[in-house]
């Protein structure tokens, strides 16, 4: 059983040991994300779960070219394509009150010590705002090794004092923390979102998992992926731009979003923007028409019909989904 401020390291060379608690997680992981993925539980409209067969959902976000939700839509503003194929509708609700299950991963590699007290008492003031007692948050730091500093729960007093056990490591294992938080995420209980608040640099150094690695996992798990990067260093050539283009990548992929700091002061204000977008987000399901095949890895697109004529809109929504068999 995994506890809290469990470490899992990551293997740097052949020779190297891996953590017992790392390998009893990395087998969990594989456990949960061979499991079915066409199964689906949807909370549907009178807050009733309903389990369904081939039923696909996903988590719409919507905003106004300056950035603002646009809520409101009806059912009926929305179209929905899985590979080019305009899908019906069959379950569709407007600022989704569906439950939350929350991975908080904060970078703590080469962190200086205040910079850690600003990501702490934003990742508080965020934690504040967003968890309700139906919800649950853990959080984890990574450095060379990726450390769960709280089980998953809506105690805010045992999440602050997880954060602050947060110390300052070495080596960045950014692609270990997707997989590993996306792994613990799918077996949460269905019928409730699935999130992860990434806080880094993007340094990738020290994973042991490949971008595909996290990259699938956090496509079979389901999960929303937020991104905060970090950048205080505006040149080209100090960033690491292949690792921002890769966290970019896993996250549009997954239906999250991208937000860029210039520095530590500005996490508060990010952390509130996420804040906003998941309170404000459309549930859309669908069965798929023609039923797809097994194995599959199937392409989704959303559009608004009739979008306001003050300019495009932005839509964040899953963009891949797994049939039966694909997760394995």
């Amino acid at each position: 059983m995994i506890e809290s401020s469990s470490s899992f390291r990551g293997r740097r060379s052949p020779r190297s040991r891996v953590a017992l608690p790392r390998i009893l997680l990395a087998a969990a992981v594989c456990a949960a994300l061979a499991a079915p993925s066409h199964v689906r539980a949807q909370v549907v409209q009178g807050g009733r779960i309903r389990t369904d067969v081939n039923l696909v959902s996903l988590w719409v976000s919507v905003q106004d070219a300056s950035g603002r939700p646009l809520t409101g839509l009806s059912r009926d503003a929305f179209s929905v394509f899985d590979e080019g194929t305009r899908q019906q509708v069959a379950v569709f609700e407007a600022e989704t009150q569906q439950p939350l299950d929350m991975a908080l991963m904060i970078d703590t590699s080469l962190s200086e010590t205040h910079e850690l007290q600003f990501e702490s008492g934003a990742a508080m003031r965020f934690i504040r705002h967003v968890v309700r007692p139906q919800d649950t948050l853990a959080i984890y730091s990574f450095s060379e090794n990726v450390d769960r500093l709280t089980p998953f729960t809506s105690n805010i007093s045992q999440l602050d004092a997880g954060l602050k056990r947060m110390a300052a490591g070495a080596g960045t294992s950014l692609y270990d923390a997707i997989y590993l938080a996306s792994g613990e995420l799918s077996r949460k209980a269905p019928g409730r979102r699935r999130v992860i608040v990434l806080v880094t640099d993007t340094g990738e150094t020290t994973s042991h998992s490949t971008f595909e690695d996290a990259r699938h996992a956090a496509l079979a798990a389901e999960t929303l992926l937020y991104t905060i990067v970090v950048r205080p260093e505006h040149s080209d050539a100090l960033r690491d731009l292949a690792g921002e283009h890769a966290v970019a990548t896993i996250t549009d992929t997954t239906g999250g979003a991208m937000f860029v700091a210039d520095d530590y002061h500005q996490l508060g204000n990010l952390f509130e923007a996420i804040d906003l977008e998941l309170r404000t987000q459309y549930l859309i399901a669908f069965y798929p028409q023609p039923p797809p095949p097994k194995h599959a890895i199937r392409h989704l697109e959303v559009r608004i019909t009739a979008p306001p004529a003050d300019g495009p809109l932005r839509i964040h929504n899953r963009k891949l989904y797994m049939t039966e068999g694909a997760a394995q």
